[in-house]
């Protein structure tokens, strides 16, 4: 029963597509057709993602992890956020385990909200699109106002928000 209610979104998710489906069929199979494409790209990206986090689980050790991206870690810990946001590509839900993997290896919660950030707002193939698309002057302006404002949101999750927290519903201790 547990499990069941663990799905219980998805449950009322398809249960709302079902009868939006009855109710205008055209509509209904269309939204179908857009949720089956979506998971099945989620599917093509997500174990790429998967392995290499697996990779950073067993090569980085949790203490040098620590001192580069942990609460004490000041610069360091700004810098390889913004290192590890800039270099991505895709979409934000393949950053969420390596989020938590980050969490779980002892980042501070403020490098790692300002990694998500980063990731929306400053990877590396929207700074190209932004640049030829909108010019120097929005891209920079975009860019700076928004890890400013990913940093300040990260210095207000790490005040407000307990790690273990965040990764109770994980199945393994929080210490790796």
């Amino acid at each position: 029963m547990n499990e069941l209610k663990k799905y219980r979104f998805f449950f009322i998710l398809l249960f709302g597509l079902i009868i939006l489906t009855l109710i205008n069929q055209s509509l209904g199979w269309k939204a179908f057709e857009l949720t089956g494409n979506s998971i099945l790209n989620m599917l093509f990206l997500l174990p790429p993602v998967l392995i290499f986090v697996g990779l950073l689980d067993k090569w980085v050790e949790k203490e040098t992890l620590i001192k580069y991206m942990g609460k004490k870690s000041g610069i360091y810990g700004i810098l390889f956020s913004l290192l590890l946001g800039v270099i991505a590509a895709g979409p934000l839900y393949l950053a969420f385990p390596i989020a938590v993997l980050l969490l779980k290896k002892g980042a501070s919660i403020r490098n790692v909200v300002f990694f998500l950030g980063v990731w929306t707002t400053a990877k590396l193939p929207v700074v190209v699109y932004e640049f030829v698309s909108f010019g120097v002057k929005f891209t920079l302006i975009h860019i700076c106002f928004g890890l400013v404002f990913y940093y300040l949101m990260g210095i207000v999750f790490e005040k407000f928000y307990d790690k273990r927290l965040w990764l109770k519903y994980d199945n393994e201790d929080i210490s790796i």
